[in-house]
């Protein structure tokens, strides 16, 4: 019978691509972070790239990390904070973008964008009242732009009282990879559901260079049953949101800081892009 291997295990595939992005402190901050001779040297990147993935596919608090396996939690968390604010985690979704789309494309011609909220009771930023929860305190959303295979291209947070039309400029401005212009306006279309209607919200998508497909469910439901050829394309983005609930440190929202909390979306990201580059292993198991 096989060996189990769990769902936070980082392969040696993942991690030749994500070791050239990893942050190296300067030898200046070495100096500073650890006087000669005192304390624990550094732990191994690895290790501390392993106990982060551990946290995102468990969703357990940073100081609960076994430390028979990763050692100091403190340790850990002070390095991921580094590395958010050193750029690795956008930088590792810019790579596995830069893969995928080299080897199959990014799917530029048809892209759809929506949010979805979570629970975040103990955020001190980018969070609000959740509407769909009698108005409490604490909620959190993030709102996705995506590919036509629902490959995360853009991402922003926001609170739970944003309406998404509210931060689609921002949506749209964000994509974290540059397109060469389409030859032609067809080639550029963006699908939305009924919340991003409205004439201000047309005139923002037109003004990227998109031909809007704003339609509730029952349209795009009827537009299906009218013609069987017509392909439903904005679902990809609700998958897309499904996939990233899937990292258990995304269901609710515990990160007090906006940093925090948008570096581990950011490496969701990277993961699902990576996973969409073809003729590869698991880069992470599960």
């Amino acid at each position: 019978m096989a060996k189990r291997v769990e769902s936070w295990v980082v392969t040696d595939e993942f991690w030749q691509r994500v070791e050239p992005l990893v942050p190296v402190r300067s030898a200046a901050d070495r100096i500073y972070l650890r006087k000669p001779g005192a304390g624990r040297p550094a732990k191994p990147a690895r290790l501390v790239f392993e106990a982060i993935v551990y946290v995102l596919r468990t969703g357990c608090q940073w100081k609960a990390l076994p430390k028979e396996r990763f050692g100091s939690a403190s340790a850990i968390h002070k390095r991921f904070l580094e590395w958010e604010a050193a750029g690795f985690f956008e930088a590792l979704w810019k790579a596995g973008l830069a893969e995928y789309d080299q080897m199959s494309g990014i799917a530029w011609r048809w892209q759809s964008v929506d949010g979805a909220m979570m629970k975040a009771p103990l955020a001190q930023e980018s969070a609000g009242p959740n509407p769909t929860d009698r108005g409490k305190k604490g909620g959190s959303k993030r709102h996705l732009l995506v590919d036509g295979r629902g490959v995360p291209l853009s991402l922003v947070v926001s609170g739970a009282n944003v309406h998404d039309c509210k931060r689609l400029d921002d949506v749209l401005s964000a994509i974290v990879v540059d397109r060469k212009s389409p030859p032609h306006r067809r080639s550029k279309h963006l699908c939305a559901d009924a919340g991003y209607r409205g004439r201000e919200h047309l005139h923002t998508i037109e003004a990227y260079g998109y031909i809007p497909h704003v339609v509730d469910r029952r349209q795009e439901a009827d537009r299906k049953r009218r013609d069987p050829t017509k392909k439903a394309r904005r679902w990809v983005v609700e998958v897309c949101h499904s996939w990233f609930n899937r990292f258990r440190k995304l269901l609710v929202r515990y990160e007090k800081l906006e940093r925090s909390f948008l570096a581990l979306n950011h490496l969701t990201a990277a993961i699902i892009a990576f996973r969409k580059v073809p003729m590869t292993t698991n880069i992470i198991y599960g």
